[in-house]
């Protein structure tokens, strides 16, 4: 972990203590991470922080002659469905990608990186041939007649796989996307490591994109439970972009430019994003490619993309042509069964997508006119204090956050007594009728698990079998563990498309250093006045740096159509402002500032306020 570690001393510059609500996004965090823990499958490590569960699945693979022990249990049952692992996974990788220093400020970063690493160990024993793939243990049908716990589980653990004769493009490019993002994470702190990663999914990809075919119609018992509706094309578009993220190789970007228009990454306009499809995603990472300034020959196709991730996010403001629905409550609703997948995966891409444009000095265009990125930021916030208790009833769908939250979540493992502390076995039907028929609440509390949520009213009901609304999975939280990472340091905001802590500029003649004001005194140049506070402070390489939030305000009754501002004896990075030579103005995406209205912007160096005056301007 030492890419991240080596930062420790600069968090300061990403995350101070902020009030962002009544919500402790941090043990939000923490507590969600904990889920993954109770969902693992496998040998448990003397480190297991949930102490009720135990070792359950040693032999999952014998039969077929492979080790497949590991990995996790994808939701209330005992089954590992590798499609939505890897959509796990890859989320939760790229969760540290966009977000790793935040998650480190919280204490949270090794425990993401243990979460990833869990997943990706047991598909490297998953893929133990370059054109075979295993991609479930246990099946459906069978596992759901039993009610038992995952240690002494007496159903069928028959391994089913993919291959040439047989394949999956759709499994096989999201597991590829899953290693690839995955190497990304384990670059600097494992290389060894994230090579082997990267090795796999270059294999993965290959094998998908060359044996083409739905996994559900070779392993077919995955078909009522994960079916692949979307089919396989999202899957190799996705795969090739978190290829090239991870590789540089200029094979994947052409890939994505070659098949963009003929694969639907820029034809489908989408509404949802999950396990199944992943065209939103697609279409904000190839954004985030072009703002990067990395399209080239492919801009136009990559143009196209963009306008369909702008689609999606439109719609979830309510600002586009077709608008998703949402509960009178506020949160957003896609279907009955477990509809908080559809919210945790949306918030995250719209987070994401806040920052990208807000790094690369853009808005978001929607049909209703153009939207501030922090639009975007306080969706995702909106949906995230929804689930954390701001609804109709009170209700925190994060097991164990809050003082009212489920306390019978239909999941086999929590539901039924430790086998730590008792050992008598819990036959198949057995258990249905001791355990799962209970009243009472959970003998084992499932910390941090998000379960399916209310339905299109805001209505819900904490039963055990009312397992539409009641049971969670680890797709739920995975894409929550980096909106929770980024909300927790505040709503400023920051370049997502350069380093996460970016270097200072060296100055050749030092300023005499000395502590600075933590404010300045305000500023007023006619209807304009402007105030600095120094917000963070770190020391990097022996030398002090300091981060100043400058904050403009239009005094003036008249809306502000131009601002020039002049910045002196700035000697680092700045964002917030749009920059003409040595002319400073009001940022691309804000038109205007509206009387009484203000603004921020934000810098970083190693010395005393820089002297920031206005120039010039023109009211309304």
């Amino acid at each position: 972990m030492t890419n991240f570690a080596s930062v420790a001393a600069l968090l300061l510059l990403l995350c101070f203590p902020v009030a962002f609500s009544g919500h402790d996004y941090g043990q939000a965090l923490s507590k969600s991470l904990l889920f993954f823990e109770a969902q693992r499958s496998g040998v448990l490590p003397r480190n297991q922080r949930v102490t009720w569960r135990s070792h359950s699945g040693l032999n999952d693979g014998k039969s077929s002659g492979v080790n497949l022990v590991g990995g996790y249990y994808d939701a209330g049952d005992n089954v590992k469905f590798g499609l939505p692992m890897a959509f796990t996974v890859t989320m939760m990788a790229w969760s540290v990608i966009e977000y790793g220093n935040q998650l480190a400020a919280n204490g949270e970063l090794g425990h993401s990186i243990d979460a990833i690493k869990w997943g990706t160990d047991y598909f490297i024993k998953a893929h133990p041939e370059p054109n075979v793939l295993y991609g479930e243990v246990g099946d459906g049908n069978t596992d759901h007649y039993c009610w038992q716990r995952p240690e002494e589980m007496t159903t069928d653990r028959k391994a089913y796989r993919i291959d040439p004769s047989n394949p999956g493009s759709d499994l096989a490019g999201e597991t590829a996307a899953a290693m690839a993002a995955a190497s990304i994470v384990f670059r600097r702190s494992n290389p060894a490591y994230s090579r082997l990663l990267l090795s796999h999914a270059y294999q993965l990809f290959d094998f998908a994109d060359k044996y083409r075919g739905k996994y559900d119609s070779s392993i077919t018992v995955a078909r009522k439970y994960y079916g692949s509706v979307s089919g396989y094309n999202d899957e190799l578009l996705w795969a090739a972009a978190w290829l090239y993220q991870a590789s540089n190789n200029q094979f994947y970007l052409d890939y994505l430019g070659r098949n963009g228009d003929s694969m639907g990454g820029t034809g489908w306009s989408m509404t949802e994003f999950g396990w199944d499809v992943k065209y939103a995603g697609v279409q904000t990472l190839v954004a985030k490619f072009l703002m990067q300034g990395k399209a080239g020959r492919h801009t136009a196709v990559f143009q196209k993309f963009q306008q369909k991730a702008d689609f999606f996010m439109c719609s979830l403001l309510g600002k586009g042509s077709r608008n998703i629905q949402k509960t009178p409550g506020g949160l957003i609703f896609r279907q009955r069964w477990n509809n908080m997948q559809f919210v945790t995966s949306a918030s995250f891409l719209t987070t994401v997508y806040s920052d990208y444009l807000t790094s690369s000095r853009s808005y978001l265009r929607c049909s209703a006119g153009n939207v501030a990125p922090s639009q975007l930021l306080s969706f995702a916030k909106s949906q995230v204090d929804y689930i954390l208790g701001d609804n109709p009833r009170a209700t925190s769908y994060m097991v164990g956050y809050g003082n009212n939250f489920p306390q019978r979540v239909h999941h086999r493992g929590s539901s039924i007594v430790s086998y730590k502390v008792d050992r008598s076995f819990v036959t198949c039907r057995g258990g249905y009728a001791t355990w799962f028929s209970r009243k009472g609440s959970d003998p084992n509390l499932l910390t941090g698990a998000i379960v399916g949520g209310p339905d299109a009213y805001d209505n819900f009901a904490d039963r055990r079998d009312n397992y539409e609304q009641t049971e969670p999975a680890t797709y739920n939280n995975a894409p929550l563990l980096g909106v929770l990472a980024r909300l927790s340091c505040g709503h400023s905001g920051y370049s997502q498309l350069l380093p996460a802590v970016p270097a200072p500029v060296v100055v050749r003649r030092p300023m005499p250093i000395r502590k600075p004001r933590v404010t300045s005194p305000v500023r007023a140049s006619g209807p304009v006045a402007i105030v600095q506070k120094m917000t963070g402070s770190w020391v990097s390489k022996g030398r002090t740096y300091y981060r100043y939030s400058t904050t403009v305000i239009n005094k003036s009754p008249r809306a502000l159509k131009s601002l020039n501002l002049s910045i002196k004896n700035l000697y680092g990075p700045i964002w917030g402002l749009s920059r003409s030579g040595n002319s400073f103005g009001l940022p691309s995406w804000m038109h205007s500032l509206q009387s009484g209205k203000s603004l921020e912007f934000v810098y970083i160096h190693s010395t005393t306020p820089a002297n920031v005056a206005v120039s010039g301007y023109t009211l309304a």
